[in-house]
């Protein structure tokens, strides 16, 4: 999730208070960026200023969740204790044959990449990237573009509202050319150079709020990416697992999976990789809305410039939920918004 809602009680959600507190008389309506790496995870410097959104309506004692895009399958009446207890999306039984990543990033017309999640059954699963990446580097991440490729009314909400739409894309637009500054770390492990998932969202969302909004981030075990597997195989306490849970300073908490990755071969100056995250985001106070789910798949492309310069693309792609969106099956798996940037990385010249 991305907190940087124009809206300064959406902002206060995570990190303090709002209106929409319990035994507040008060009626907020906030919107609250969804980055879906991202909350929504974007791996990597995917989270971003976009405007995908928790609409958060607070009456009296109750507050409502109304979700906006992603998600493939997870079941409506989930409840918030029982999802950041540990639960992981089942896997698919098999795999098809993924056209070219770079070649995603040419076309409008994206259909959301089959799940790859505990098919490898090693538990050390990750995205791993070029050696060239291993370091901590201050990088720069520019929208440049962003589409609803199916039509505004895939963007408005579970309902389709034209008018949450175009307000959406109108906060989306504004943030059109605005480089944001931020630090990303890759590690070295004994599988790959992994990126330092911990740190980088911890850096992504704090960077992108213009503030420090998180309170701490965790990894958790899943069957796909677990301590014990890592260890076993080799690796070290310190190496990145795949699913993070993420503490904000407000009540609110935010827990994400990866459930697909691919990737080119490591050996060339250029690469390009893809991973598909699903965040589930709530509230931790008494509030009884239910968790929002969301898919997002982040598209990167990276040319090494020089032993310390980087150059890329990353493109967001959102897609719609099946238990909230009343437009999933219109939509046929196809992506309903891309969100491209520009990103420059140089090493960090004074990383520890």
């Amino acid at each position: 999730l991305s907190p940087v809602s124009p809206c300064p009680c959406a902002r206060a959600l995570l990190s303090q208070s709002c209106c929409s507190s319990v035994g507040s008389q008060q009626t907020m309506v906030g919107t609250l960026g969804a980055s879906l790496w991202g909350l929504f995870s974007l791996p990597f410097i995917t989270i971003t200023r976009q405007t995908d959104a928790l609409n958060i309506n607070a009456r009296s004692d109750n507050a409502v969740i109304s979700r906006r895009r992603f998600a493939l399958h997870l079941p409506a009446a989930t409840s918030a204790a029982a999802i950041f207890g540990g639960a992981a999306p089942t896997p698919a039984a098999d795999l098809t044959t993924a056209s070219p990543i770079a070649g995603r990033f040419d076309s409008d017309i994206l259909t959301s990449p089959p799940v790859t999640a505990g098919t490898r059954y090693t538990g050390h699963e990750n995205l791993f990237f070029p050696s060239w990446m291993e370091g901590e580097w201050d990088a720069t991440q520019t929208l440049v573009s962003t589409k609803t490729p199916l039509g505004l009314k895939f963007v408005g909400g579970p309902q389709g509202s034209l008018d949450v739409a175009r307000k959406t894309m109108e906060e989306q637009n504004k943030r059109l050319g605005e480089p944001v500054g931020l630090k990303l770390r890759f590690v070295n492990t004994s599988f790959g150079v992994a990126e330092d998932r911990a740190f980088n969202l911890r850096s992504r969302l704090d960077s992108f709020a213009g503030r420090s909004v998180v309170a701490s981030v965790e990894y958790a075990d899943v069957r796909e990416s677990n301590r014990a597997s890592i260890l076993a195989g080799g690796g070290t306490e310190s190496d990145p697992l795949t699913t993070t849970l993420v503490y904000f300073k407000g009540p609110a908490a935010q827990k994400t999976f990866v459930i697909s990755h691919g990737q080119d071969p490591l050996d060339s100056d250029a690469w390009s990789g893809y991973e598909l995250d699903r965040s589930i985001f709530a509230l931790t106070n008494q509030s009884t809305a239910p968790p929002v789910t969301t898919d997002t798949e982040a598209l990167y492309w990276f040319k090494r410039i020089g032993n310390d310069r980087v150059e890329g693309r990353l493109r967001l792609a959102g897609y719609l939920n099946p238990q909230a969106d009343q437009l999933y099956f219109d939509a046929k798996n196809r992506a309903v918004s891309l969100n491209d940037y520009t990103l420059s990385l140089r090493r960090t010249t004074n990383a520890e």
